[in-house]
């Protein structure tokens, strides 16, 4: 392909693929923006569950889990350490949840440390949307 050309065909193929996912709604975009920096791999919720559940190594030691604040079940509300309560984490509940992107940004940055003592891959990130997206 000529060189003039890459930018103009990198520009349709962003849109391609991005055009479907913004007239969905913005989670969806939240979604779509992950999976093209995965590859455009598909997500798990299967993996996002045990994710969730999951007793993780490196973080600190007083949050363990997800499950540390955000309860066993995210369709319930979550405590913080110091009796913060938190809202529901699965969509079906809390439908806002996963749709602005800086919300989305700021807490994987602060959860993902806590919890893994280090920022979230982007398959934990669209696994973790995945699971509580089906909830």
């Amino acid at each position: 392909m000529n060189s003039y050309l890459r930018p103009a065909a990198a520009a349709l193929i962003a849109a391609t693929l991005f055009a479907p996912a913004a007239s969905a709604g913005p989670r969806e975009a939240i979604i779509a923006a992950l999976q093209a920096e995965a590859g455009g791999a598909a997500f798990s919720a299967t993996n996002g569950q045990a994710f969730y559940a999951a007793n993780q190594a490196g973080g600190k030691p007083d949050t363990p889990s997800c499950t540390t604040c955000h309860g066993k079940d995210p369709r319930q509300t979550g405590q913080t350490r110091v009796g913060k309560v938190i809202d529901p984490m699965a969509v079906s509940v809390a439908p806002d949840r996963f749709t602005d992107p800086e919300k989305v940004a700021k807490w994987f940055g602060r959860n993902c440390n806590s919890v893994l003592g280090r920022d979230c891959t982007v398959t934990e990130k669209g696994d973790f949307i995945a699971y509580l997206t089906g909830l």
